[in-house]
């Protein structure tokens, strides 16, 4: 049996599992969600499991089949996918050149771009050592703080939505050593356009970074095997 967080209420500590075991692949995307053994597994009754379902159909990672038929993991279309990486692209601009700008006004403070520049360099040496799982988790660690450092709560908001929607493909375009290294390479060039107090170049590397360089690694690794 899974252990669910205490800190929440019941229903939220379940949507919360429920969360980690899809977007950590436990619950693969297609997968039939039987109520009966999940809350068995999650140990509680299925009236919190039914609400924290409808809690991950409205962020998009589970889906309602036909009458009858309970719910699933939602499997993207590739159509879906390629318009998730389009609107990633607005928001990662817009907070790009939101920082550049608070880096050009002194409100920025150094160390939080420090923190930033360190964050990429531990991802290198992820890269450098080939471990996808640890270069990932720290990927994701550094957008949160860019959005953290931008201070902008609605675009974190939608941001999230967006990329957990998106986590598992994100995820298999981020597994090989080359991959990595090109996409940190994009965050090294991000944070100097911000240190230069330039924000329309922080929103142009913004952009393509997730429309171009990542939308662009998706597609390389939908033909993986």
């Amino acid at each position: 049996m899974d252990t669910l967080p205490t800190q929440l209420p019941l229903p939220e500590r379940a949507r919360a599992e429920l969360e980690r075991l899809i977007l950590s692949g436990e619950l693969a995307p297609g997968s039939r969600l039987n109520e009966v053994a999940l809350a068995a597994r999650l140990g509680l009754s299925r009236g919190p499991l039914r609400e924290a379902l409808r809690g991950l159909e409205r962020d998009g990672l589970v889906t309602a089949g036909p009458a009858g038929q309970g719910m699933s993991v939602r499997r993207l279309e590739p159509e879906e996918m390629a318009e998730l990486y389009d609107m990633r692209a607005l928001l990662q601009g817009f907070i790009l050149a939101r920082l550049a700008e608070r880096r050009a006004a002194g409100t920025l403070a150094p160390a939080v771009l420090e923190r930033l520049q360190a964050q990429v360099a531990a991802m290198e040496a992820d890269a450098g050592a080939g471990d996808a799982a640890a270069y990932y988790a720290r990927n994701l660690d550094f957008h949160d703080a860019l959005h953290e450092a931008a201070g902008h709560r609605r675009a974190a908001t939608l941001y999230g939505s967006l990329l957990k929607e998106s986590h598992l493909a994100r995820q298999r375009s981020l597994s090989r050593p080359e991959r990595m290294r090109e996409s940190n390479a994009e965050h090294a060039a991000m944070l100097a356009a911000v240190a230069e107090g330039d924000p329309a170049r922080a929103r142009a590397l913004g952009e393509a970074h997730v429309a171009g360089g990542g939308k662009r690694r998706w597609l390389e690794s939908l033909g993986q095997g």
